[in-house]
């Protein structure tokens, strides 16, 4: 009898990429094992799991809101939610339920708690969030990136496994040859990577743009990636045209363990993926933590790099000009400077965790018992 292993959330990259990566271990250690995600209706969740092969259910489930016209709405929503997964856990073997993060793992969490099915909680970011600190009081097994993370569940602290953030399986024999060729890439050049992440990131796009005339001056000897997200391709693309510097725009690049694997130096945000992803490609970092949240988790995420030497940290402050002198400062500095890039990409190891997917497959597969 093959098990069944439903992965809970979404909403953002940072939320379905560890579930995937630990589905990717599963489906290899137990082919027979029958994988389901149970996602948001939002696009970025059938954007990349269509792409990565497994079956998924988008929920209707909404984020709360305190706003009286929204509460009935999100009610029903969960409720909705709820009743759709216990159908699908009902009509399955053996099945075992994974929160992974975002509005959409709460219903699935409450459904599996009502079954008495194992429930266990993936949380890579070093603060919770909303939805895992509701989830946490069910969960038989909550692995989290880092030990700090402990401290947030402090009710349930015995249930929590400090095991990295887990990578999609192209992390563990990357082919950067390969991107430098999909990307038409000069091998003779180091490559300057800016990215922000799944959804792109406005702030860091203008900031590079308006540095492009002093990044010029590297012209022969680097060469520019940069993925600017769906929505900014068209306005990035045109501040490129005058650069005499090497580049290579793009709205998305779906290899991205290839192309950190052939970058000299990155610049992004730091969420708990892109910090992970970071260390685990031996790659130096320029840190713009996204400044709008409350808990300034993403400020955190990038203290861990930083406390080893692996990165260092610009404010994405409001003040164009600001930012900008910040930034150039700091990459100029790195650019020019190889030694210190090889300590920070030697750094990296000290942080990496290359295991983690593996660790919490395992544990699914044979820790986990029905209640």
């Amino acid at each position: 009898m093959s098990r069944s292993f439903f992965f809970a959330g979404g909403g953002t990259g940072g939320h379905i990429y560890p579930a995937i990566a630990v589905a990717e271990r599963i489906a290899k250690l137990e082919p027979a094992a029958r994988i389901h995600f149970l996602c948001s209706n939002r696009p970025i969740d059938s954007q990349i799991l269509g792409k990565a092969g497994f079956q998924f259910t988008p929920l209707p489930a909404m984020g709360f809101s305190v706003r009286p016209t929204k509460i009935i709405g999100f009610i029903s929503s969960f409720w909705h939610s709820t009743q759709i997964v216990r159908r699908q856990i009902a009509a399955s073997d053996d099945p075992v339920v994974v929160g992974v993060g975002g509005f959409a793992a709460a219903p699935a969490a409450l459904a599996a708690h009502r079954l008495k099915v194992p429930l266990a909680l993936i949380n890579v970011d070093i603060v919770p969030g909303k939805a895992n600190r509701f989830i946490a009081r069910w969960a038989d097994a909550i692995f989290v990136q880092f030990d700090d993370t402990r401290l947030a569940f402090a009710k349930c602290r015995d249930r929590v496994l400090v095991v990295g953030c887990p990578l999609r399986t192209d992390f563990d024999a990357p082919q950067p040859d390969m991107a430098r060729e999909q990307l038409s890439l000069d091998r003779s050049r180091k490559v300057l990577l800016v990215t922000g992440a799944s959804s792109g990131a406005q702030n860091i796009n203008q900031a590079i743009c308006e540095l492009l005339p002093k990044l010029d001056a590297f012209a022969d000897d680097w060469q520019i990636v940069h993925l600017t997200g769906t929505r900014n391709f068209d306005q990035v693309s045109q501040r490129y045209q005058q650069a005499k510097i090497p580049h290579k725009v793009a709205a998305y690049y779906d290899q991205m363990a290839d192309l950190y694997a052939a970058a000299n130096l990155v610049i992004g945000r730091s969420g708990a993926v892109s910090v992970a992803e970071y260390a685990a490609s031996g790659v130096p970092a320029i840190c713009m933590p996204y400044p709008y949240h409350r808990d300034r988790h993403q400020y955190l995420n990038a203290g861990k790099l930083v406390d080893v030497g692996a990165a260092v940290i610009v404010d994405d402050v409001p003040d164009l000009a600001d930012r900008i002198e910040w930034l150039w400062e700091e990459l100029e500095d790195l650019m020019c400077r190889d030694d210190k890039r090889r300590e920070m990409a030697q750094a990296c190891r000290q942080i990496a965790c290359p295991d983690a997917a593996a660790k919490i497959a395992e544990h699914l597969l044979h820790g986990s018992r029905s209640r």
